[in-house]
């Protein structure tokens, strides 16, 4: 008897894909909450007796930062696109209560926040989202205008004029120059032309020369940080450079050892916000502080490898958003590094995910969310392509 042979199929088996823009921003919100308790364990427990009171907070908005984006990932972009208008109405309602006399928090002579009770939300860091969502959906929708005409060119910028006088008026310059480079960008990539915007380059150039002559404070802060170290300047406007300065070079190549910083002790104010990196720096040393960079220049290449993904599906709308969220991450970035390390005059910046913070931490986790869902949004028009569909 002859015997036949039999062959059994063998299912493959489905390896998960790992999720390297999830994996960045778990690693950045894990070394963001580690060196943020260890920069506010002693403030924590002169001021609350508690040396995790931070922690504790901070760990809290982490959570409600990850239901956000959890919930942003189940929302379409056809969603965001089509409430834009709305967002843009928010942003400047937002924008104009902090302003209000009784309702903004004023804090070192800037109202920049409105209390919630449980946490402080920035107006601001909400804004400049929506604000490049409606720009997005602008671009989308009148592309060949921003391109042909003037008139066109010059409609978005409009609307974003009036956030930057509000931003003024806060004041709040470091969220106006973010908010500004980031629009900037995205209509140039939308195709305007670059003679265009060199008028509005001088235009900012000058209105930057305004502001700092009317307000002697931002001369004092560009005379401190060409020479922090001068006498008049060490204890004073140059201060908190001298202080992060000396962070980095008490951290060498590898640091002090975690947990072990002398600058966090009273030394360097706001160690725990916008100064965390210079505690990195002494702790972890070059090597801690070029992770950190990585992540970030990590974080805005993926996100603009989704974007040019977008792109090749000719979803406009998709496209931009993903260029501006990460523009928004790498001008904060950018920002807050260039500050800590005296390439930048001092300017209170949060770092993206490291810094303490709820309104920050959450609006990154929102932007995380939308760059998710435009990543699911490209791999399943791709996996429809392959099938045959078409979508019509």
């Amino acid at each position: 008897m002859a015997s036949v042979s039999h062959r059994i199929p063998v299912s493959k088996q489905v390896v998960p894909r790992i999720n390297g823009l999830l994996v960045t921003v778990s690693v950045l919100l894990t070394i963001g909450l580690l060196m943020m308790t260890s920069a506010s364990v002693e403030i924590a427990s002169s001021r609350y007796d508690d040396s995790f009171f931070y922690l504790k907070r901070q760990s809290v908005f982490v959570m409600l930062g990850c239901i956000t984006m959890l919930i942003t990932l189940h929302l379409p972009m056809k969603f965001w696109r089509n409430t834009s208008v709305y967002l843009l109405l928010f942003s400047f309602a937002l924008l104009s209560l902090v302003l209000i006399p009784g309702v903004g928090r004023v804090v070192n002579g800037s109202a920049r926040w409105i209390d919630l009770g449980f946490f402080n939300l920035q107006p601001s860091e909400l804004a400049k989202v929506f604000i490049i969502i409606y720009v997005a959906a602008y671009l989308e929708r009148h592309s060949d205008e921003v391109r042909g005409t003037l008139v066109g060119f010059m409609k978005p910028l409009l609307v974003v004029g009036g956030a930057v006088v509000l931003l003024h008026f806060e004041p709040d310059h470091g969220s106006m120059v973010i908010l500004l480079a980031t629009v900037f960008c995205l209509i140039f990539l939308a195709g305007a032309k670059i003679s265009r915007f060199i008028p509005l380059l001088l235009f900012c150039v000058g209105g930057v020369a305004y502001i700092a002559v009317m307000k002697p404070y931002v001369i004092e802060r560009f005379t401190s940080y060409w020479n922090p170290w001068a006498a008049e300047n060490v204890f004073n406007g140059g201060y908190q450079l001298t202080q992060a300065l000396i962070a980095f070079g008490r951290g060498e190549w590898f640091g002090v050892g975690l947990g072990n910083s002398i600058q966090k002790l009273y030394f360097l104010p706001e160690a725990h916000n916008d100064f965390v990196l210079a505690i990195i720096g002494e702790e972890l040393g070059l090597l801690g502080v070029g992770f950190v960079v990585f992540l970030f220049v990590n974080l805005v290449c993926m996100g603009f490898s989704i974007g040019r993904q977008a792109l090749s599906r000719e979803d406009l709308f998709s496209a931009y958003v993903a260029f501006g969220a990460s523009l928004l991450f790498a001008g904060q970035a950018l920002i807050n590094i260039g500050v800590n390390i005296g390439l930048l005059p001092t300017k209170g910046l949060t770092l993206p995910f490291l810094s303490y913070g709820g309104a920050s931490l959450i609006v990154c986790c929102y932007m995380t969310g939308i760059l998710l869902r435009i990543q699911y949004e490209n791999d399943n028009s791709a996996s429809l392509e392959q099938q045959g569909f078409v979508e019509w």
